[in-house]
């Protein structure tokens, strides 16, 4: 690999973090799956069987909110708001449509993926928030019933919300060529950078040619 034509984009520590995380969730969204739809009973065996899927599940699932909020700390300068993105939201056709030109003044993460992050991050909050409240035997006796049966209904509904992101958030890894390279290798190609985060590759180089400079 060459990497005087790539471009570091992901650290070996985020995305050591990222794909344990994908395992976990994995995990704990298949035997989330079992119990929310009887039909699909069988995919609990992820763990072995159904008694160690009801005691592990809940440990997994603090494992995943663990990982994204060391994520979120690694992650959260990129997805800010900023006035840029709006370029990106004017021109969701042409997104969409897979044309790059002109450029839209894009930084490290575009305005569609900094939506995914922050759903993602807020779906993960109320996953542990309610998942703490129907937690048994450990916490779910310190609340009264109606309070489990509205927990139960918000972690369900979270959780269905959380896995159908994260399966769009893996088509348009795919979708996007050579953005599934980056979360392995950690590097992406100049040409890549540029082609879809031209303001990040701008930045990137003019930091490169300052620190050229100042030798």
């Amino acid at each position: 690999m060459n990497k005087d034509k790539l471009i570091l984009r992901t650290r070996f520590i985020e995305r050591a973090s990222h794909w344990f995380m994908v395992i976990c969730f994995f995990a704990v969204a298949l035997s989330g799956l079992s119990w929310f739809f009887p039909s699909l009973n069988g995919l609990n065996a992820v763990f072995g069987t159904p008694q160690l899927a009801r005691i592990l599940h809940p440990f997994f699932g603090v494992v995943v909110f663990l990982l994204l909020m060391f994520l979120f700390v690694r992650f959260v300068r990129y997805n800010l708001p900023e006035r840029e993105d709006l370029q990106w939201f004017k021109n969701l056709k042409q997104v969409l449509a897979g044309q790059h030109e002109p450029a839209l003044n894009i930084g490290k993460y575009n305005a569609g993926q900094k939506i995914l992050f922050w759903g993602i991050m807020g779906l993960i909050s109320l996953l542990l928030l309610s998942g703490v409240v129907i937690w048994r035997p450990y916490f779910a006796p310190l609340f009264s019933i109606p309070t489990i049966r509205i927990g139960l209904l918000v972690h369900a509904l979270a959780g269905i919300s959380l896995i159908l992101l994260i399966i769009g958030h893996a088509y348009l890894a795919f979708w996007v060529k050579g953005s599934i390279r980056g979360m392995v290798t950690g590097y992406v190609s100049r040409r890549w950078a540029k082609t879809h985060h031209d303001r990040w590759y701008r930045q990137l180089n003019s930091k490169q040619s300052k620190a050229g400079s100042d030798k």
